[in-house]
């Protein structure tokens, strides 16, 4: 079913950070689900994935109610719905407006609470009504205030934004993570949210998580609009990005995507889109909320770069835990300023969808991949030269043993004292 496909690739996102569909499968999906259940309401369910957010809760962490909920953005991939956006504003609203622009950062977001100038707690967004307990961790992030700067700031606040791992930082990680034959991080964004999920927190200290900062919420805020909070919370000590600014028409609002979407290759931080938000928190209330997003913003997502080579093998790594991970040799392709030579494959289930052959045709994506991933198959480009159907191995490529499927799990994984073994031994697990 539907819903259980998404249940599922929430669950992949959010709890494994592993995310097996890309972020516009997924919402295509959604949108489909969507449009099911209002053709067909006898079959609604308060249940659906469509009345929730996706949840990163852990087990391992208190939960904490959000004062505020914490919901998501709608989403778009298309101009024509930023100008409906725009439009649909002009009508609620029926007089002047403004709207901040600013980009969606690519890590995991995260709401701090600070009571006379001092953090005092950091929540994940979990489900959206509450969220995991993560003020160790976050105290370890520099550049997050322990103690607010100059004065003004409100008795009690909460103040959201992302956590990140910048691109020097997890090229490094995924470095050290390679040396030490462990499995390597898909993108910032996954090792970010790890990262924040780690009960160690030397552990994190040492990975050099970043934050931007870009939502100010609370009782008594110093100001009616959402763009003179953020420039005070700067003067107190946050990290309030440069690249938020107000936009007052259409055009700018296009000029503003177009400009980002080239310059966005060249900051240190990885970023999948922009975000639109009413300024007039007046208005924002005005404007209220659906069952999940606000109806005051919108997020607008870049398109992800591809390109179409030729499969030519697959081989198989087995990392320090024993899982074995599918990886996808290609014909070089030029791709993001890079020579692409390989692609992620994630897991049995992925091979499966994608019904891949040896010699196919595959359109490579990479969005905030380090490693690119196939996404598609030409299927319309196969020819009876084609080779061998790609299925996924069933015995270790190191040492032969047969490979288990853990219930409930993803990944193939050599049983774990064959595994020991394979390390005493000194054996590489990089094919």
């Amino acid at each position: 079913m539907l819903r259980e496909e998404l249940e599922q690739h929430n669950y992949d996102y959010y709890m494994l950070s592993m995310p097996v569909v890309s972020d516009r499968l997924y919402d295509e999906k959604m949108q489909e689900l969507q449009e099911l259940e209002k053709q067909f309401p006898e079959y609604s369910d308060i249940d659906s994935p469509t009345q929730r957010v996706g949840s990163d809760l852990s087990k391992e962490f208190i939960q904490v109610a959000h004062r505020y909920p914490m919901l998501s953005l709608g989403n778009t991939y298309s101009k024509e719905e930023i100008t409906d956006f725009y439009e649909r504003i002009e009508r609620f609203l029926n007089e002047p407006f403004e709207l901040i622009a600013e980009l969606k950062y690519d890590g995991t977001s995260i709401s701090l609470i600070y009571e006379q100038g001092r953090l005092t707690q950091a929540v994940t967004r979990g489900d959206g009504i509450r969220g995991d307990d993560v003020t160790a961790n976050v105290r370890t992030i520099r550049s997050i205030p322990l103690k607010l700067k100059g004065e003004g700031y409100p008795e009690r606040f909460e103040i959201r934004g992302e956590i990140l791992l910048p691109w020097v930082e997890f090229e490094r990680l995924n470095k050290e993570r390679e040396e030490q034959e462990e499995p390597l991080f898909a993108n910032p964004r996954n090792a970010a949210s790890g990262t924040l999920k780690l009960q160690n927190p030397e552990i994190v200290s040492e990975r050099r998580l970043d934050a931007f900062l870009y939502y100010l919420l609370g009782e008594t805020l110093p100001a009616d609009e959402h763009f003179a909070n953020l420039q005070i919370a700067r003067t107190w000590g946050f990290k309030i990005p440069d690249m938020i600014c107000k936009l007052a028409t259409l055009s700018e609002v296009f000029a503003y995507i177009d400009y980002w979407d080239k310059e966005r290759k060249n900051l240190p931080v990885a970023t999948d889109g922009i975000v639109l938000k009413v300024n007039s928190l007046h208005q924002q209330r005005f404007l209220g909320f659906t069952a999940k997003s606000p109806r005051w913003a919108i997020s607008y997502k870049f398109q992800a770069e591809q390109a179409v080579t030729r499969l030519n093998s697959v081989s198989y790594q087995v990392g320090r835990t024993g899982v074995v991970t599918p990886v996808a040799n290609l014909e070089p392709v030029q791709l993001s300023g890079t020579v692409v030579k390989r692609a992620s494959l994630h897991n049995a289930d992925v091979i499966s969808a994608l019904d891949l052959y040896i010699g196919d045709h595959v359109c490579v994506e990479k969005g905030g991949e380090i490693i690119p991933k196939i996404v598609r198959v030409d299927i319309d480009a196969r020819s009876i030269l084609i080779g061998e159907k790609v299925i996924f191995i069933t015995k270790c490529p190191e040492c032969g043993t047969t490979l288990m499927r853990p219930d409930g799990e993803a990944a193939f994984i050599v049983r774990t004292n064959v595994n020991v073994l394979h390390r005493s031994k000194g054996k590489s697990s990089i094919l």
